[in-house]
């Protein structure tokens, strides 16, 4: 078994650094790594909690349950409540998205449900967010301009009772 190495605290604002690079390369699992690194000795730092968050939600094609309750769980160390709702959006979109790609059975439903769920975060971030920042209310238009070109995508309708006749 192999014992991680600890960053310095000097080393932290770099290492964000790298950790945003390491997305806009499509790496996350390497952005992933270093805010769990910069996590061990600065268990609180926001910055890394939201870089961490962004790069679970980046493996959701790949391995969607598993990070997507990663995603979850570090969001509720997150300090501030707009940031808890947006990113709870964030992730809840990216869901739906992947859900999309994947395909499958009952997946019009499913998509929808997670853009509806979305959209309900970012409602919940919009009402507490601060003055000038709109960037709710973009991501809420993306989901419903999605939903509109995406008339497929609906909610589950009830089972209408059929009685069983013999």
């Amino acid at each position: 078994m192999y014992e991680l190495k600890r960053l310095s605290h000097d080393a932290v604002p770099h290492a964000l650094e790298k950790a945003h690079r390491y997305r806009l390369l499509n790496e996350p699992h390497d952005a992933e790594s270093i805010c769990r690194d910069v996590l061990a000795v600065d268990p609180a730092n926001q910055e890394a909690l939201v870089t961490l968050v962004l790069a679970l939600s980046d493996q959701l094609e790949e391995r969607m349950a598993a990070a997507y309750d990663e995603g979850r769980a570090t969001l509720g160390q997150l300090s501030d409540a707009y940031q808890r709702h947006y990113y709870a959006g964030i992730l809840a979109e990216r869901r739906a998205k992947a859900q999309q790609k994947r395909g499958g059975v009952r997946t019009s439903h499913t998509v929808y449900e997670w853009f509806r769920q979305a959209m309900a975060h970012y409602d919940e971030a919009a009402a507490v967010r601060p003055a000038g920042n709109d960037d709710a209310l973009l991501r809420w238009n993306a989901c419903a301009r999605m939903l509109i070109a995406h008339p497929e995508l609906h909610a589950e309708a009830e089972e209408a009772f059929r009685p069983w006749l013999e």
